[in-house]
């Protein structure tokens, strides 16, 4: 194995398909080389003591999902409402170990300023770079930020509302939800539309939490996805007040990808929406079926959505992945799993939850 960087303290990262799904995608919601020593791989995964009953299901004909019920009380979600403090959340931070990794990564000179998008031949915003995302829109409702307890200490990571069935459903990385063979995260709660502090949509505290089996039995780096079904906020359920992106899966790989997300590590603060967009590439160590994007995002970025087709002017388009890791020798591109079967049985199961 390689070592990877984990990036999921402080804030989502940015990657995300700016094409939409081509023929043969399945879509919902509206129309270190080889020779010598490789890079290392290192993940963060949340794992903590906590209480609630797991088990496993399966979409006909589609890979086994694991779950785990949560927060099921009202006095339950109080509590965990209630742990949330704005000093809390302000105090929760990247995990310890990916400080001497990000710690090194170049000061972006974009950072923290407003940056206009250059757009390419393309269309698309082309930018590797991280920077702050102020051209509002639904992305900057449906992204937003999980903050997780892992064996005592607070974490964030970062995630996205996505259309459902039940209006209730977020997208995340696996490791934000469960580590990988451990335990599941506790105080799992989501913030969408973050920003320096301001919570304008509320806190949905997780009902019922989905990885992928591979990711729970043997921490398969592929399948490093985690859907959240929460719990209303305020009497309104999640799609209802911020809306939700759609998703797809089986889409084209190296495909353009506009990734959004809220880094917290320096140069960054995990207090803005930042973005980075670019072509997707087959992972060149060849250890996962990832895609990844040439990105300088830091920690806290971790399950920050990857949407294909985005519109700038809207703010909308469809989610193919969300950001997972780096590896130790090339600091400035993040990877991420790609939407395929695994992806297509956790949407199956949790969207109907």
């Amino acid at each position: 194995m390689t070592s990877s960087l984990p990036l999921l303290a402080a804030v989502p990262l940015v990657a995300g398909l700016l094409s939409a799904p081509a023929t043969g995608a399945t879509a919902t919601g509206q129309p270190a080389t080889e020779s010598g020593q490789r890079a290392a791989k290192t993940f963060v995964h949340p794992s903590t003591q906590s209480t609630g009953k797991t088990g496993t299901v399966a979409a006909p004909g589609l890979p086994d999902v694991v779950e785990r019920a949560t927060a099921p009380t009202a006095s339950e979600r109080k509590r965990v409402l209630g742990y949330w403090t704005p000093r809390r959340m302000a105090s929760a931070l990247p995990v310890d170990r990916l400080a001497k990794v990000t710690g090194v990564l170049r000061r972006l000179s974009a950072a923290g300023q407003e940056v206009v998008p250059r757009r390419s031949p393309h269309g698309a915003a082309s930018r590797t770079a991280g920077a702050r995302w102020t051209s509002g829109g639904a992305v900057g409702r449906t992204t937003g930020r999980v903050f997780l307890t892992i064996k005592g200490s607070d974490f964030v990571c970062s995630a996205s509302s996505v259309k459902s069935a039940n209006r209730d459903l977020v997208v995340t990385a696996g490791h934000c939800v469960k580590d990988g063979t451990g335990a599941w995260a506790d105080n799992w709660t989501f913030v969408p539309g973050y920003s320096q502090g301001r919570r304008p949509y509320g806190q949905y505290t997780a009902r019922r939490m989905f990885v992928a089996g591979p990711w729970s039995r043997q921490g398969d780096d592929s399948h490093d996805i985690g859907m959240v079904a929460v719990n209303t906020s305020g009497g309104k359920h999640l799609g209802d007040a911020v809306g939700g992106q759609d998703i797809a899966f089986g889409a084209p790989r190296g495909r353009l990808a506009s990734g959004f997300g809220f880094p917290a590590d320096t140069p960054y603060d995990g207090e803005h929406l930042v973005y980075c967009a670019g072509p997707l590439r087959d992972d060149p160590n060849g250890q996962t079926g990832d895609q990844g994007m040439r990105c300088d995002m830091t920690a806290g970025s971790s399950g920050g959505p990857w949407l294909s087709g985005f519109d700038a002017s809207t703010g909308r388009g469809t989610l193919v992945s969300v950001s997972s890791f780096k590896y130790s020798d090339d600091r400035h591109t993040m990877y991420g799993p790609y939407f395929g079967d695994s992806a297509k049985a956790l949407y199956a199961t949790a969207s109907a939850s």
